[in-house]
């Protein structure tokens, strides 16, 4: 067979993903911490980019350019983020991420402007006093750094031994304790590692168990509980057979506890209410970090027509500028080709930085704003009228690819007068209605079964079944297996648990 060589010409569609491209596809799903990450790395490695710091609310384009010595036609995104849903007028239109950017020059904008919302930082001074006495307020002056589980536990420690060898051992053992404040390690692991005897180890348990808070270092639930107990000298022999059967205790079957423990009703709902006062988390206490507070990308308000309005959230918008007074100057002193080649890769990549992120916030306004047409009766009147919705509406109705909505809506927040709740939390499952009823969300379902869990009487309590039948009178077509799932997630008790609990409680 001859090998032949010719030329041939072939049409296909292909798709490309340029650098620019994939760095807005990036930029778009990262939540604003990492944006903010992304942005502080670019600014130390692009030297003709800047960030405008706002002393008192957000500077005029104009003004943070004369501050910063560069022209107002470089400072980054300047658009309106309002819509009116009553009357369907949008200020500020959005441009799908699927458009390719064109390569002419970037579009100046400030991302930190908002024609709706100005938030203003105003300096704290003291009564009486005027803004040049040099009194600023120090926000630190009352931060204290509280103790960690480990720290407190060592501290104790070195309070309770001298002995270098027990102190070596009650460390070892303190590394083992989660924040919950159980022992993770076994006594024999922690003697192989260390190359003692395992009562060596039990022996230093036993003293640091008998450390604060009660309960601490325990292996078990039950354990746990009988330190505490026996802290407060209550541990007598009817509790700990209690303690015993703790599985009866969730169960609560009261007859066989009162046969195990040789008690009458009285003393075993003394004993419970007793058991109940007692943490099974003794660790909790030290061991929370830092609380992480959702920070919403977008606010949502009513206008004063019943309308909404939807802005963006300016401080979660970085504020950064191309220096093009500083890219003229130093292009005119290049000496090299590969010097002026290095000044002109930092100005294109600073423009397209600049375009992803207005095209970023355009379309995060875009998409947060039909969210909201989407579930206006959830904004009106809460969780119960919150509508069935998926990416596939969402993206029909602008004009955008699923995985663009879906990217939008990762790590994304939006506040509302109901709190502040992911953008995922719109994005809810149908359940079918009854005959001439729409769908209604199972978000809005679990709502409902909640509802009527609360509100059941001690002698009236709903099973599954009973549930079902509820729910379809209201014309909500759902399966006994979907109730029972959604009671689980809701960790609501079944209802025989519920009738011994409401039983219970009815006899004290």
């Amino acid at each position: 067979m001859a090998l032949l060589q010719r030329l041939e010409m072939r049409q296909g569609q292909a798709l490309v993903m340029t650098p620019q491209l994939l760095q807005a596809i990036k930029l778009l799903q990262l939540s604003h911490l990492d944006l903010v990450s992304y942005v502080d790395a670019e600014l130390e490695r692009n030297p003709l980019l800047e960030t405008v710091e706002a002393e008192s609310g957000f500077d005029l384009p104009g003004e943070a350019a004369s501050d910063q010595g560069t022209s107002a036609g470089d400072v980054v995104g300047d658009f309106g983020g309002e819509l009116d849903l009553g009357h369907g007028r949008i200020e500020g239109s959005a441009t799908p991420l699927d458009n390719i950017y064109p390569d002419e020059p970037a579009t100046p904008v400030d991302l930190g402007a908002s024609d709706q919302l100005t938030l203003t930082s105003p300096s704290w001074q003291a009564p009486g006093q005027g803004g040049g006495d040099g009194l600023d307020f120090d926000s630190t002056a009352g931060l204290t750094i509280e103790p960690s589980l480990h720290e407190h536990l060592c501290a104790q420690l070195d309070l309770a031994t001298a002995n270098a060898v027990d102190r070596l051992v009650g460390r070892h053992v303190i590394d083992g304790v989660n924040e919950a404040g159980y022992l993770t390690e076994t006594c024999e692991a922690v003697a192989d590692t260390l190359g003692i005897d395992v009562a060596h180890v039990e022996r230093i348990l036993s003293l640091v168990q008998s450390f604060q808070p009660a309960g601490i270092a325990a292996r078990s639930l039950a354990e746990c509980l009988r330190l505490q107990l026996r802290e407060r000298d209550r541990l007598d022999p009817a509790m700990e057979a209690l303690i015993t059967r703790l599985d009866l205790v969730a169960r609560r079957d009261l007859a066989a506890l009162k046969r195990i423990c040789g008690v009458d009703d009285d003393d075993l709902a003394d004993m419970l209410v007793e058991l109940r006062r007692l943490d099974p988390k003794p660790g909790r206490a030290f061991g929370s970090g830092p609380v992480h507070v959702l920070v919403p990308d977008v606010f949502v308000r009513a206008a004063p027509d019943g309308s909404w309005l939807v802005e963006l959230n300016p401080d979660t918008l970085p504020r950064i500028l191309v220096n093009q007074a500083y890219h003229a100057r130093v292009s005119r002193t290049a000496k090299s080709d590969q010097e002026r080649s290095f000044i002109s890769e930092c100005l294109q990549s600073a423009n397209w930085l600049t375009r992803s992120l207005e095209q970023r916030s355009r379309t995060i306004l875009k998409v947060s704003t039909e969210i909201v047409r989407q579930q206006d009766g959830f904004f009106a009147h809460g969780v119960s009228q919150l509508r069935p919705l998926n990416l596939k509406t969402v993206a029909d109705a602008i004009g955008m690819h699923e995985s663009t909505v879906s990217r939008v809506t990762s790590n994304k927040a939006i506040g509302t007068s109901r709190g502040t709740l992911e953008m995922k939390y719109f994005f809810t499952a149908s359940i079918p209605g009854a005959a001439g009823v729409e769908a209604h969300s199972s978000e809005a379902v679990r709502h409902r079964i909640r509802q009527l869990v609360e509100t059941e009487r001690a002698e009236d309590v709903l099973s599954d079944d009973a549930l079902v039948k509820r729910l379809r009178t209201e014309g909500i077509d759902i399966a006994r297996r979907t109730v029972a799932k959604y009671r689980e997630s809701l960790r609501i008790p079944s209802s025989v648990d519920r009738r011994r609990e409401k039983s219970a409680m009815a006899a004290r």
